[in-house]
């Protein structure tokens, strides 16, 4: 069709693609910028006038998505009447404008049967569209499921429904869903009883609760909805009073209050939004002390066999399952109960009662070891009055000062002996270094500001809200409480330089160190700078770390830290990685990876570079290694990442490992040998280049 309007020339192209790749609105494609009409006025005002231009119909008015042409002067309306409702819309009508003419032509898709879709929606749109958390959160789904790979092949409803048949997936509204033969509009019955599960053990929230120190010797648990009472079974067997109630399992038992109460797996075993809402605060009613808070999160897996129900799933069992991120997990149990609930692992949240005990147990997780000073010189006074100092000693230890009045049991005794606790600690300087009780100081002001950063993005405690020991600790190590605040606060600014925590990466003498990257076993984490320790712990307290974790991966060209589990790290001097969690602290989405059926699955090397020396078992691996090194076996480290390669190695270099040993193969070829050992003697007389090159391609 064609419209007689006389208009003012338009802008050129090269000035429409500039302004279209610049644009931070829309989703841009190698010929095409896509905008909903919703976010034009977001555009730059030269695209915002462009497209007015484009307006020549009525029909217009009733776009859905404007599209910007980048190699031709064309402007597209295209109008997906179903944009909100439908996660994938179809396309039902298309109108091309050619600006320079002002022709338009038409296309209809009301009648196919196989129209055009669109899929991440939220890339059309701008963060305040009233949607945009729900089509963002069906994307993040949808790629970490792999659904949206090749998208060229899934760009029409027949070729997008092939693909979820293909891997028995379906949509109800913005969910995904593995479908069930069920018939049309059914009255679905939720069996929540068979959600229950027999546990010979405790579960994993109770276990890291036990773990955690939560139960001193007369502390009292309630399990809110205990299935079978497994978990109420082995608290019993611990020595503690225990009880619990489930409508199911355990009807005609009493809710009773506990010092410890636990709702675990329940709330996302409840169908009802408004009954799950009332089982929580249900359950936190009874809480004393501390509630532990799991529910089931969302990981990288497909293989489920589930079926949407209301806001969550039935799975084949008939039993409602509302999947969870972990994030979204803490949001819930945050406003539901009005406080701040503690990332302890994935899915598994702690609630204080008492504000003072949630602090004392943040501040625990990232409290670093000391042991008392030894006595290194025997002076009669010292040896006259040492169980008398002991509890001095003991304190300055826990907390990096002196004591104050009221602080110390025996203070009575000390004062009478010594007029006070300088002139008695004035004793003990005399026996010990000073150093060492210094190096203890540091330790608890680092640890306090370690705590006092991250807790920027809770509910920091305020200086009156402080039990006294803790102003005590301040006032000593820091000299006040604002004081302690600026610190913690521009610690926590300096996270934005990647470029610095890279240098602090370099500097540091322990952790295995790549282009991008260090690795470090968790036993080493408390020896980093504070600041890469804070790096951690964002990670830790917005997500929590992986159960199990026993290395850590700090990145630095990204925002990512991961978590991984090598279960024989101690035994195998070659450990097998089983799982791993990255966690971008950008956007908190979690990638999980479980290597435990994989037939070549990632392995370590170099171990002695991941722990300090005093790690227990240093020395052996840090021999090994060198054995290792002179060998030959390391020089290409990216060659032998993964466990077959390993095994080939070892085998082409006749090498076997035992009791973390290199010897030689007994059925090796004599004449191979030779110039095994020949090759060995070589590399002994040169120089060994530092792996640390090698490991800028490994990140």
């Amino acid at each position: 069709m064609k419209v007689t309007i006389m208009t003012d020339s338009i802008p050129s192209l090269d000035v429409i693609l500039n302004c279209c790749q610049r644009s931070s609105v829309g989703k841009l494609l190698p010929n095409a910028l896509y905008v909903h009409t919703y976010a034009l006025t977001s555009l730059d005002p030269i695209l915002q006038e462009y497209e007015r231009r484009g307006r020549v119909t009525e029909l217009t008015q009733k776009a859905t998505l404007v599209k910007f042409s980048l190699d031709k002067p064309n402007i597209s309306y295209l109008f997906y009447p179903d944009f909100d409702h439908d996660p994938h819309p179809s396309l039902t009508l298309s109108i091309v404008v050619d600006l320079n003419t002002l022709d338009y032509k038409e296309w209809n898709y009301q009648a196919s049967d196989n129209p055009p879709i669109l899929h991440r929606k939220e890339t059309f749109i701008t963060p305040d569209y009233p949607l945009y958390p729900e089509f963002d959160h069906l994307t993040r789904l949808e790629v970490t499921l792999g659904l949206l790979e090749q998208s060229r092949m899934i760009g029409t409803r027949k070729e997008w429904e092939y693909r979820l048949k293909r891997l028995n997936i379906a949509l109800l509204g913005h969910y995904l869903v593995c479908p069930l033969n069920l018939q049309s509009n059914p009255s679905v019955i939720i069996d929540r009883h068979k959600a229950a599960i027999v546990r010979k053990s405790l579960s994993r929230p109770v276990r890291l609760a036990l773990e955690s120190g939560l139960f001193s010797e007369h502390t009292t648990f309630f399990d809110y909805g205990c299935g079978y009472g497994g978990d109420i079974e082995h608290i019993f067997q611990q020595g503690y009073q225990s009880s619990g109630w489930d409508p199911y399992y355990r009807s005609n038992s009493n809710c009773l209050p506990a010092d410890v109460v636990n709702i675990g797996y329940v709330i996302n075993v409840i169908e009802d939004p408004k009954e799950r809402r009332e089982a929580l605060i249900k359950a936190w009613e009874l809480t004393q002390r501390v509630l532990i808070v799991s529910a089931q999160v969302l990981i990288n897996d497909s293989n489920q066999g589930l079926v949407a129900y209301g806001d969550g799933i039935i799975t084949r069992r008939n039993t409602f399952q509302k999947y969870y991120e972990q994030e979204e997990l803490k949001v819930y149990i945050d406003q539901v109960l009005n406080v701040d609930s503690i990332p302890v692992a994935l899915g598994i949240y702690f609630v204080f009662r008492d504000f003072r005990q949630a602090e004392a147990f943040r501040l625990s997780r990232f409290r670093s070891r000391a042991t008392t000073p030894k006595v290194k010189i025997l002076l009669k006074r010292f040896e006259d009055y040492e169980d008398l100092l002991k509890p001095l000693m003991n304190f300055y230890t826990e907390r990096g000062r002196l004591p104050v009045a009221g602080e110390l049991e025996n203070e009575l005794e000390l004062k009478a002996e010594f007029g006070g606790f300088k002139r008695a600690f004035q004793v003990i300087s005399q026996v010990t270094q000073s150093e060492d009780w210094e190096i203890i100081s540091e330790k608890r002001r680092q640890d306090l500001l370690l705590y006092f950063a991250l807790s920027k993005f809770s509910d920091r405690p305020q200086a009156k809200d402080l039990d006294l020991i803790r102003k005590e600790d301040i006032k000593a190590l820091f000299g006040g409480y604002q004081q302690l605040c600026l610190m913690a606060d521009l610690m926590l600014a300096s996270l934005r330089d990647l470029k610095k925590l890279s240098d602090l990466c370099t500097a540091i003498s322990v952790g295995k160190k790549f282009k991008n990257s260090l690795i470090i076993h968790i036993s080493a984490l408390e020896t980093l700078p504070t600041l890469l320790r804070l790096y951690e712990g964002c990670a830790r307290e917005a997500i929590g770390r992986l159960e199990k974790a026993n290395v850590i991966k700090l990145s630095f060209r990204q925002a990512k830290i991961t978590y991984l589990y090598y279960p024989d790290f101690d035994l195998n001097p070659h450990p097998i990685l089983q799982t791993n969690m990255e966690i971008d602290l950008k956007s908190l989405q979690v990638r999980y990876r479980d290597y435990y059926d994989d037939e070549n699955p990632p392995i370590l090397h170099e171990k002695d570079h991941l722990v300090s020396p005093d790690y227990p078992n240093y020395k052996k691996f840090a021999k090994l290694t060198q054995q290792e090194r002179d060998w030959g076996l390391l020089d290409d480290l990216k060659a032998i990442s993964h466990q077959k390669e390993w095994l080939n190695c070892l085998e082409s270099h006749c090498a076997m490992i035992k009791n973390y040993k290199l010897y030689w193969r007994k059925d090796a070829d004599p004449y191979q040998l030779r110039l095994l050992k020949s090759q060995i003697n070589q590399r002994k007389k040169k120089p060994i280049k530092d792996n640390h090159v090698q490991r800028e391609n490994l990140d």
